[in-house]
């Protein structure tokens, strides 16, 4: 019978130990920045009932899905966010719990999409949120995580920014130039689009979806495209400044942080799913050559959609792989090597029992050791350590065992000194 071969699907990966430590140290950072904002993990099940994306995406996001008929004749789909699980989680149970209730999670997620540069059909994603406080206090806690997550993984202020919005505050501003409330949905999402569409078509698809002439149109651009403008024409209108001092505020906090630096008002942020009621944001890098490290905002309905009690919520997700292009990018990766506290070299197969002992001795108190799996000269025991990365050799041979000891050989200055076996096990 012939050997098959079997390539990988497009748009996964493959984890060879090299690439499984950059995520794992991506990982451990994005744990470390949580729990010292007191956040606590999280997780669910990496297939969920379709219906629990369609309820908050619509019908359209299914092709956007990996979904089939399960055995039980359920609509089921591997998870293409986390989100929705969290609301049907808390859902069940959030009613018992103390506010505001302080999540993460870094679940792997599947999208059914075309791939480029930054979105594979599966990534890690590190997500943090806050349910149950609406003060905007909130909402600058969880972008204050997102940046110190970035600064854990050693990228400061020069590698990537935060620009911030606020949805009500732009939507707010359309009402007010005479946007009826209605089109505001089909307005935003035209905002939504400004840097990646021609100015023109951009005034078109405001007089087209949101009912504006050419002339108001391009104005209202103006609004979110120059810095300032809003606040200057719009600033004393009884909707727009509520929403103008809250964003103040909110950017105010996280200066206070230490994180102003970092942090950049940007009003044609206003996030694509229109889930997000309030205040928003999206990480990039510095030079705009990746897709968006983060995004997120303010959720504040999301919950009653799946069943849950009305609480407000805000979060954001942070993937692995554009953060990893631009770690790379950054000369952030860490340099990945192979590390062993001992490798045990044996004189000859008459020490393997003891060595056997001393390597479990050993294991027990914690230590990685490693040792030749079969029977070895002294040259390729040596050799094989110092592929395994070993700090010490201890060599086991029979006078050495007759005095009760054994030698270690530190690998990096090639000291030797002798070494109780009574200290090591």
């Amino acid at each position: 019978m012939a050997a098959s071969t079997f390539a990988r699907l497009p748009g996964f990966r493959d984890f060879p130990p090299e690439d499984l430590a950059l995520r794992s140290h991506v990982f451990d950072a994005w744990r470390r920045v949580s729990r010292r904002y007191g956040f606590v993990e999280y997780d669910g099940p990496p297939l969920e009932t379709l219906e629990l994306y369609t309820e908050k995406s619509g019908d359209e996001i299914v092709q956007q899905l990996y979904t089939f008929t399960d055995k039980g004749d359920r609509q089921v789909a591997l998870r293409p966010e986390m989100t929705p699980s969290l609301a049907r989680i808390l859902g069940d149970r959030s009613r018992g719990m103390s506010k505001p209730i302080r999540w993460f999670s870094v679940p792997q997620l599947f999208r059914y999409e075309r791939q480029q540069r930054g979105r594979l059909r599966e990534h890690f994603q590190w997500n943090v949120d806050i349910v149950g406080e609406d003060g905007i206090a909130a909402d600058a806690e969880v972008l204050a995580v997102a940046i110190d997550g970035l600064r854990e993984l050693g990228l400061g202020p020069d590698a990537f920014r935060a620009r911030v919005s606020d949805r009500r505050l732009v939507a707010a501003a359309f009402v007010a130039e005479g946007v009826a409330p209605e089109r505001v949905p089909a307005a935003l999402a035209v905002v939504d689009k400004l840097e990646r569409e021609p100015r023109g078509k951009s005034v078109e698809g405001l007089v087209r979806e949101a009912g504006m002439t050419d002339g108001a149109a391009a104005s209202v651009l103006d609004l979110f495209t120059e810095p300032g403008a809003l606040k200057q024409r719009l600033g004393d209108h009884e909707a727009v400044a509520p929403g103008l001092e809250r964003l103040e505020a909110y950017v105010g906090m996280l200066d206070a942080m230490g994180l102003g630096d970092f942090v950049e008002v940007d009003l044609r942020i206003v996030r694509g799913l229109a889930y997000y009621t309030g205040i928003v944001f999206e990480l990039f890098d510095r030079k705009h050559d990746l897709r968006a490290i983060c995004g997120g905002g303010r959720y504040d309905r999301l919950l009653e959609l799946v069943g849950g009690e009305p609480l407000a919520a805000v979060g954001f997700g942070m993937g692995d792989v554009v953060l990893g292009e631009l770690l790379a990018e950054e000369g952030k990766l860490p340099e990945y090597s192979k590390s062993l506290d001992y490798f045990i070299v044996t004189v000859s197969e008459d020490q393997r029992r003891e060595a056997l002992r001393i390597a479990h001795a050993l294991r027990e108190k914690g230590k990685s050791v490693a040792y030749a799996l079969r029977e070895q000269g002294l040259t390729k025991q040596l050799k094989a350590a110092g592929r395994e990365g070993a700090r010490e050799v201890l060599i086991v041979g029979p006078d050495e065992l007759a005095k009760g000891c054994v030698v270690a050989k530190e690998m990096a200055s090639g000291r030797e000194r002798e070494v109780a076996l009574a200290d090591l096990t």
